[in-house]
């Protein structure tokens, strides 16, 4: 086996400190460099992410804190028209039940009157029924029609409460 030859060794210690140092200089000169290059340029677009994220978060912070004030103006707002319309209703029942009022009161006067006109012309229908009915009792009991004058003053005592 050539591994194990003594003669080879200094040799190939030789060509293994040169492949040694060739690497290391292709690599500190040509690709870490690079590397290094783009670690930095990885940092640097992250860091720019992570600023403009702060900066979106403050304006949709902003964006937030006017949509709040909007909203609660909005609310105030419709709770003010509301309360208006309320106040708007309100008066129009109360006109309303005033009207309907005025209405029934009217509508009620004139059926008292027309019930005091109905019980008065009663009344006076009563007189003469009664007369009439109360000369025809007469008339039956005693077998003659009596005086109509007498008959009405009979009533009318009766009626009044004098008889």
């Amino acid at each position: 086996m050539p591994q194990l030859e003594f003669a080879d060794y200094a040799p190939q210690l030789v060509w293994l400190a040169i492949s040694f140092v060739a690497l290391y200089l292709l690599m500190a000169r040509v690709a870490l460099p690079g590397i290094a290059a783009v670690l930095a340029d990885r940092e640097r677009r992250i860091a720019d992410d992570l600023d403009r994220a702060e900066r979106l978060k403050a304006e949709a912070d902003s964006v937030l804190a006017a949509y709040d004030k909007a909203l609660a103006e909005a609310r105030g707002a419709a709770q003010a028209e509301a309360q208006k319309a309320t106040a708007t209703l309100a008066a129009d029942a109360g006109t309303r039940d005033r009207a309907f009022a005025a209405a029934l009161a009217a509508k009620t006067q004139a059926a008292e009157a027309r019930i005091a006109a109905a019980m008065t012309a009663a009344l006076v229908e009563l007189r003469t029924v009664a007369a009439d009915v109360a000369a025809a009792a007469v008339a039956k009991l005693i077998g003659a029609t009596p005086p109509g004058d007498r008959v009405q003053a009979a009533v009318e005592a009766t009626i009044e409460g004098r008889g």
